[in-house]
């Protein structure tokens, strides 16, 4: 989809663009122009209007993709192929068994386990 929106910010890794919804998309510096970028402010300077293509929409991680390069082609994605559909290292630590919360703990959590089954 293409899309007009205003750059709302420029950093070093890329601009923020508005392009009209709860969310500001990044245009990363790789994907602003065809040739090498060293610096984006010099493609583009936060007020400016700009053409976007959307790339990649993450929702749970509340992130759009976007390029200025218009003829790049938005990569489409199968259900559980998204980073956003991941779990982190944290998450799944979490998300264990009582069982292999035990096993996972290593060698302590293996001895506290043994000794609470010794005392009940």
């Amino acid at each position: 989809m293409i899309l007009e929106g205003v750059v709302t910010n420029v950093a070093a890794f890329g601009a923020f663009v508005d392009v009209g919804v709860h969310q500001d998309g990044l245009v990363h510096v790789s994907a602003m122009s065809r040739t090498f970028v060293k610096d984006p402010r010099e493609v583009a300077k936060p007020g400016d209007i700009v053409k976007v293509k959307v790339l990649d929409v993450d929702a749970p991680r509340k992130r759009i993709g976007l390029t200025m390069r218009l003829d790049d082609a938005a990569e489409p994605r199968k259900p559980g192929q998204g980073r956003g559909d991941q779990m982190t290292r944290g998450q799944e630590r979490f998300s264990r068994t009582p069982e292999r919360k035990a096993e996972a703990g290593g060698a302590l959590a293996a001895a506290l386990a043994k000794a609470q089954s010794r005392r009940g």
